[in-house]
């Protein structure tokens, strides 16, 4: 079992146009569409159209848009109720990729919100293999949420729990990293990567940089780092080895959940047994796939190819 957290759900609008977006003007749309999103949720989809067991923990009433949708594409949910509604995204996609989002804040959360949520997470953790802590944080959640929530689990598991893997950005992942309290993965993308690191954005185009950079995290008690570098693939990095994994390139249809998709590889290989380069094949080739899917769409197992993917391991990088 895999348990997904994710604290900010969104019900995702995706616009398709078939023209460069014009600001200012007036534009048709070609195709839209709505699906239940937020990093952790899009992580639960990808593991059921791969055929695994998962449950997606978030806020939001059972009768919520968001829930009613999640029902609809059979994710199994443990829904808190709240008092506000999960928030609405809107994503633009452009013929060529390019792919603009447009977020709202999120529901205000209470501290009852707060105490209560960190509960439901636990209660479920007992049972689960891993625990995926991903997205933003709604208003009311401070910043060191995700780290109260791995203490939570470890003081309710005996230090015998789930693996914990994180993927979130700024404060909540700065709160984490500084803690120091270490868990068994992370998934920045480059941009994120630089923000943890302190360190200009030249990943894509520096993926030795991006290994050292990832190495320095490892050092500071993460366990490993599956750094996504775009179309550059992505890198898996642990104190032993730093494997880079590239995949031939793919007509985008959109970026969305792509990141999210590849988290969702990572664990359906590991949870299969396979190697560490095998994990990170899984994972690039979930990336792309997701990728060439319109909006959020995750892909499964079928639609992704992960023999294609370019493995090696890299020179050990010195951590900056």
């Amino acid at each position: 079992m895999i348990v997904t957290v994710t604290a900010n759900p969104s019900l995702d609008r995706t616009i398709e146009l078939d023209s460069a977006l014009d600001r200012g003007e007036v534009q048709r749309s070609v195709a839209s569409s709505e699906q239940p999103g937020g990093k952790g949720v899009n992580v639960s989809r990808a593991l059921i159209a791969s055929g695994l067991d998962t449950i997606a923990v978030l806020p939001g009433d059972a009768s919520d848009p968001m829930l009613v949708a999640l029902r609809a594409e059979h994710t199994p949910t443990a829904g808190l109720p709240i008092a506000g509604r999960v928030r609405s995204n809107v994503t633009i996609t452009e013929p060529d990729g390019t792919t603009t989002k447009i977020n709202e804040p999120g529901p205000q959360l209470s501290a009852d919100d707060d105490a209560a949520l960190i509960d439901l997470v636990v209660s479920h953790a007992r049972r689960a293999e891993w625990v995926v802590l991903a997205g933003s944080l709604p208003p009311g959640l401070s910043s060191d949420f995700y780290v109260r929530v791995v203490h939570a689990i470890r003081a309710a598991t005996d230090g015998h729990g789930p693996r914990i893997a994180v993927d979130s950005s700024g404060a909540p992942m700065q709160a984490l990293i500084e803690s120091g309290i270490g868990v068994d993965l992370i998934k920045p993308n480059a941009e994120e990567l630089a923000e943890m690191t302190g360190l200009p954005d030249t990943f894509e185009d520096d993926p030795d940089a991006a290994a050292a950079a990832a190495l320095s995290l490892v050092a500071r008690g993460c366990r490993a780092v599956l750094a996504t570098l775009g179309s550059r693939g992505a890198l898996l990095v642990t104190a032993d080895e730093t494997w880079r994994a590239t995949m031939p390139p793919v007509a985008a249809k959109s970026t969305v959940g792509a990141g999210d998709a590849s988290l969702a590889g990572y664990l359906l290989a590991d949870q299969r047994g396979a190697a560490p380069e095998r994990r990170l094949a899984q994972a690039v080739a979930h990336g792309a796939a997701a990728a060439a899917l319109p909006g959020s769409t995750m892909p499964s197992p079928e639609n992704t190819t992960p023999n294609a993917a370019d493995v090696h391991l890299l020179s050990r990088p010195s951590a900056p």
